[in-house]
């Protein structure tokens, strides 16, 4: 959950409003299509609340979907540092890892995702896919 602290920043060229206007803001450019603005506003809104776990996770994924997949992949990890139990970000770590190109590194979060929610298709698509690119790798 956000926290409801109106933390603002003054200074020239910063968005109006505070915390949770920049995070309000930041999921609806995201949704709307706008990912790298929705990664510049939601950053701004997780460096006021560092530990917000929602915030953390639209920033994460709005770094994802504009291509940001290192920034992305440090993003998730924040997540499962602070809450070992979430199988998106693991999900989100191994899909960033696979991106960037480490996919040996992407195995592992994705294999937790996989344990955590075996019922959950894209988790299960996406760690087949790494494990198979790894064998065809080693097949080489």
């Amino acid at each position: 959950m956000v926290q409801g602290r109106n933390v603002h920043d003054e200074s020239p060229g910063s968005p109006g409003g505070g915390v949770y206007d920049w995070y309000q803001r930041g999921v609806k450019l995201l949704k709307e299509g706008s990912p790298a603005a929705a990664a510049a506003l939601l950053e701004r809104a997780a460096t006021a609340e560092p530990d917000s776990r929602s915030i953390r996770e639209a920033l994460a994924r709005a770094q994802f979907n504009s291509r940001q997949y290192a920034e992305a992949a440090a993003s998730f990890r924040q997540i499962v540092a602070a809450n070992p139990t979430e199988d998106y970000a693991y999900f989100g770590l191994g899909l960033s890892l696979w991106r960037t190109g480490d996919i040996e590194g992407a195995q592992e979060p994705l294999a937790i995702a996989v344990a955590m929610r075996p019922d959950e298709r894209h988790y299960v698509s996406a760690l087949k896919s790494v494990r198979a690119t790894l064998r065809a790798r080693r097949e080489m």
